[in-house]
C-alpha cells in the first residue's frame, strides 16, 4: 500500500460524488439562509470582540501632583461684576494664587436674565482677569484708553496681552522701597493700604482710570457669568466666588468709612448660581461631569453654599500609545446659613477641594481580540452549517415519505 493510500484513510471529509446527490428546492433554501445567519452573526462577533472597553484599576500612589488645573464657567444672574471677587485659599486660610499666566486666565461677562423667556443675554463685551485682580476690557481696549487720553489729557499706552511683564507704574509715593512698581489699581491700593493711607480720589490714579470708564452705567439686575482656567495648589484648599463691596479707607477715625463697612456686612446678596463647566484637568471620553449645567436657586439672602470635591487622581492610556493625567471627582453639598456679623463667613459659592491618595488607571483595549474572534468565526460556521444540514435532513426524509405513501396510495 502506498503511503498516498495509507494517508487517504485519515480523511473525515470524504466527498460524495455529484451523481449520489440529490438537489431539492428546501436545501437551496436552507443554504441560503445558511449563508446570511454566518454573515449576520460572524459581523455582530466582530463588533463585539473589536470593540474598545475602558479597564479600570485603582492603586494607591505615594506620590502628588505639583499643581492642579481647574476649569469653570459659573453665572450668578443676581450679583453685578462689579461686586463679585474671585479667591482662592489653603487649608489653614490663606491666601492662595490664582497663578494667572498666558495659559491660566478668568474672564467675567455681565449677563442679564430675560424676565420673559428667561434667557441669559451677555452685555457688553468680556473683562480678563489680570495679575493683581485687575479687570481689563478685553476688546476694545484701544478704544478705551483713546477716551481715557482725551478726558484726562494723558498719555495712553497700549496693553498688549502676549507682554510678559506689565508696565512699571508709580505708586504715587507709597513705595516702600525706591524703583518698586504699582503695575495696576490694586497694586496702588495695596501700597496705600501698607502706608495707612486713604485714596481720596481714585480717578487721580492713572492706574484706576481704566477701571472708571463705563463706572457710570447702572448695573442694576444685571448679573455676571465666570469663566476660565485656574491653577491651585495641589495640597487642598478652596476658591470661591463672593459678592462684596471695596473699603480702600484704613484710617480707622474715618466714621463715614467705619459706618459703611458695618452696614455692609448686614447687605444681602442673592446667590443663586448655574454651574455650565467645573472639571479639574483634562476632558477624556466616557467621563460625565456631575455637575455640569445644574442650577442651585438660593433663596437665603445670608446664604453660603459649599461644594466639597473629593478629587482623584487619573491616568488614561489608549490603544494608540497617548495618555492623558487628569482627574475625576465626587462632590457633595451643603447649604449654610451666615448670620450677619457674626464673623463665620460671607455669603457665596464656595469650592472646597482634596486629593485623595488613591489614584486611578483607565486603560483602553479590545473586549476580547483576534483569537477570541476566529474561534467564535469556527463555531458559527460550524453550528450553522450542522445545524442546517439536520434540518435539510429532516425535510428531506419528510419529503420521501409522502412521495412512497402517495405512489402506494395510486
Amino acid at each position: 500500500m502506498s503511503y498516498k493510500e495509507r494517508l487517504r484513510k485519515f480523511d473525515s471529509h470524504s466527498s460524495v460524488s455529484k451523481e449520489f446527490r440529490v438537489y431539492t428546492v428546501q436545501g437551496a433554501a436552507l443554504s441560503v439562509v445558511t449563508c446570511l445567519a454566518i454573515m449576520y452573526l460572524i459581523g455582530k462577533e466582530m463588533n463585539y470582540n473589536f470593540e474598545t472597553t475602558m479597564t479600570e484599576r485603582v492603586h494607591v500612589n505615594a506620590t502628588s501632583a505639583t499643581g492642579l488645573d481647574v476649569e469653570f464657567d459659573i453665572s450668578l444672574p443676581q450679583v453685578p461684576c462689579s461686586m463679585l471677587n474671585i479667591d482662592a485659599m489653603d487649608p489653614s486660610g490663606q491666601t492662595q494664587s490664582l497663578h494667572l499666566d498666558r495659559r491660566h486666565h478668568v474672564y467675567k461677562h455681565r449677563i442679564r436674565v430675560d424676565e420673559i423667556s428667561g434667557e441669559t443675554q451677555y452685555i457688553g463685551d468680556k473683562r480678563k482677569l489680570e495679575q493683581g485682580s485687575t479687570l481689563l476690557h478685553e476688546d476694545h481696549l484701544e478704544e478705551a484708553l483713546d477716551q481715557i487720553t482725551e478726558e484726562h489729557g494723558i498719555e495712553a499706552a497700549v496693553v498688549d496681552d502676549t507682554t510678559e511683564e506689565p508696565a512699571c507704574g508709580s505708586c504715587y509715593g507709597a513705595e516702600e522701597e525706591e524703583g518698586e512698581c504699582c503695575s495696576t489699581c490694586d497694586d496702588v491700593k495695596r501700597a496705600y493700604k501698607r502706608k495707612g493711607w486713604h485714596i481720596e480720589d481714585p480717578a487721580k490714579i492713572e492706574q484706576c482710570q481704566l477701571l472708571l470708564v463705563g463706572s457710570g452705567e447702572s448695573d442694576d439686575g444685571e448679573g455676571c457669568n465666570v469663566h476660565g482656567l485656574v491653577a491651585l495648589d495641589s495640597g487642598g484648599g478652596n476658591f470661591h466666588l463672593a459678592p462684596g463691596r471695596d473699603h480702600s479707607s484704613t484710617d480707622r477715625t474715618d466714621i463715614a468709612a467705619i459706618f459703611e463697612m458695618l452696614l455692609s456686612t448686614f447687605e444681602q446678596f442673592n446667590v443663586t448660581h448655574t454651574i455650565h463647566k467645573i472639571r479639574f484637568g483634562d476632558e477624556f471620553p466616557g467621563n460625565t461631569n456631575q455637575l455640569d449645567g445644574e442650577t442651585r436657586v438660593i433663596s437665603d439672602g445670608y446664604g453660603m453654599y459649599q461644594y466639597y470635591f473629593k478629587i482623584v487622581p487619573t491616568l488614561v492610556k489608549f490603544r494608540n500609545g497617548t495618555s492623558i493625567q487628569t482627574n475625576q471627582y465626587s462632590v457633595t453639598e451643603h447649604m449654610r446659613h451666615v448670620n450677619p456679623g457674626g464673623g463665620r463667613g460671607l455669603p457665596g459659592v464656595f469650592f472646597f477641594y482634596e486629593i485623595s491618595p488613591l489614584h486611578v488607571e483607565i486603560v483602553e483595549n479590545y473586549r476580547k481580540g483576534y483569537i477570541a474572534f476566529f474561534t467564535s468565526v469556527c463555531a458559527i460556521v460550524g453550528g450553522v452549517v450542522t445545524t442546517m444540514g439536520l434540518l435539510d435532513q429532516l425535510l428531506f426524509s419528510r419529503t420521501q415519505k409522502g412521495s412512497r405513501a402517495q405512489g402506494l396510495v395510486q
